[in-house]
């Protein structure tokens, strides 16, 4: 196993710190306070969470098999209840983490 120089960890660290410092304060640098937010960034804020969403539903359901197994009944209970909280609720933090602690339950204890 190799061992990272002082001189090496010092530009990594450096390396993070500027990244970090460059992702939090470039969006504050290109669209300041007193200017207009353009259309296209309007436009994205609005279509990229739903996009977003989308996609990790896409992905948390890819690999599952309804011809065996639990035949994807965790799966769509834990749906069920994602769309139950959304609905109720209207919060998307609390609809995600009420379907994942659902489906970890009904995985490790049920199924």
């Amino acid at each position: 196993m190799a061992t990272m120089t002082l001189t090496q960890q010092i530009i990594t660290i450096a390396a993070v710190i500027a990244g970090t410092l460059t992702t939090r304060f470039l969006p504050f640098l290109i669209f300041p306070a007193g200017k207009p937010t353009p259309k296209y960034v309007q436009y994205l804020g609005k279509v990229l969470p739903a996009a977003v969403f989308g996609l990790l539903v896409i992905y948390c359901l890819r690999n599952v098999s309804v011809l065996s197994g639990s035949h994807g009944i965790p799966e769509l209970i834990s749906i069920a209840v994602v769309v139950v909280l959304h609905l109720w609720k209207r919060q998307m933090l609390l609809s995600i983490a009420g379907g994942t602690i659902c489906y970890m339950l009904l995985v490790q204890l049920v199924f």
